[in-house]
C-alpha cells in the first residue's frame, strides 16, 4: 500500500519558520515533522509498495535535495488550490490502494496500523480526545477542526461546522483507501471536478480551493461507505506557533 504525504502549502501561520523552509521542516524534539512522519509510516507496517510519495509545492526543490529516497509529485499551482487538488497530483500512485496524510501532523504508528487492519475500503483516522488538545489552543479554534459524526464506526458527516459537543471526534488528516476505495475516490473527484471547476462548491469560492473533507462529505451523501478508526490522542497538528510550542513541550513526554 502506497504512502502519500500532502505537503504543497507554505503554512503561513508558522510565520518566520516557513520563510526559508517548508512547513514540514519545523523541528519537534529535534526532528523535522517530515522525519517523524516517515518514521511513523515505516513503523506502521505499510508493506513494500514503492517509495513514499511527497506532493510538494512551496520550496519543493529543497525537499527533493534533502530526501532523494522519496517519489515527488509537483503541485505547481499550490498558491491557487488546496488539499484536495493537491492530493490528486498523485492520482497515478493511488490504484493499488494508499494511505494519505497531511504533512503538518505527527502521530504514532499505531494510528495507521488500526486503519490498515480495518476491513473498510475507506477508513478515516479520528481523534476522540480532540477537545483536550483544543483546550490548550488559542490560535486554532474548535471551529477549524475537521469534525466527524458517526453511527457506530460509519462516518455520517464530516464538516467543520459540526458543533463541538455533537462531534464524535476530529479527522486527523490520515486516511486509508483500498484499491476499491481509491477507485471510488477518483470517480467522485472527477465527477464533481467536471461540473464545478472554476465555480463555488460546498461553501468554498471555487472548486479548486476545496478540502479533502468536502469530497468525503460528497461521497457520504452519495451513499459511499466511509468508516473510521479512533485514536485517543497519539496525534498533534502543528499549524500555528502555539501548536509548535505545545508539540515541543509535550510530544516526546507522551511516548
Amino acid at each position: 500500500m502506497q504512502a502519500i504525504i500532502i505537503g504543497a502549502g507554505r503554512g503561513r501561520r508558522l510565520k518566520s519558520m516557513t520563510d526559508n523552509q517548508p512547513k514540514c521542516y519545523a523541528p519537534i524534539g529535534g526532528q523535522r515533522i517530515l522525519d517523524r512522519l516517515l518514521t511513523a509510516l515505516a513503523d506502521s507496517e505499510l508493506g513494500e509498495h514503492g517509495r513514499p510519495v511527497f506532493i510538494g509545492g512551496y520550496l519543493i526543490n529543497m525537499v527533493r535535495e534533502d530526501y532523494p529516497q522519496l517519489t515527488f509529485c509537483h503541485n505547481t499551482d499550490w498558491k491557487n488550490n488546496n488539499i484536495l487538488a493537491s492530493l490528486f497530483h498523485a492520482e497515478h500512485h493511488m490504484e493499488g490502494g494508499f494511505i494519505c496524510t497531511y504533512a503538518d501532523i505527527i502521530f504514532r504508528p499505531s494510528v495507521v496500523r488500526r486503519a490498515m487492519e480495518h476491513e473498510g475500503d475507506i477508513v478515516l483516522c479520528v481523534d476522540t480526545h480532540w477537545r483536550d488538545r483544543y483546550a490548550q489552543r488559542s490560535q486554532h479554534s474548535e471551529e477549524d477542526a475537521e469534525k466527524v459524526m458517526t453511527d457506530g464506526d460509519r462516518v455520517t458527516r464530516v464538516d467543520r461546522t459540526i458543533a463541538g459537543e455533537a462531534a464524535k471526534g476530529e479527522y486527523i488528516g490520515v486516511a486509508k483507501f483500498s484499491p476499491a476505495g481509491a477507485a471510488a475516490l477518483r470517480e467522485h473527484y472527477h465527477r464533481v471536478r467536471k461540473k464545478y471547476t472554476g465555480q463555488p462548491w460546498r461553501g468554498v469560492a471555487v472548486f479548486e480551493k476545496a478540502y479533502l473533507i468536502h469530497l468525503f462529505q460528497e461521497m457520504i451523501e452519495q451513499q459511499v461507505a466511509i468508516h473510521m478508526v479512533t485514536t485517543q490522542g497519539d496525534y498533534m497538528e502543528i499549524d500555528t506557533e502555539e501548536d509548535y510550542a505545545l508539540a515541543n513541550r509535550h510530544w516526546d513526554q507522551s511516548l
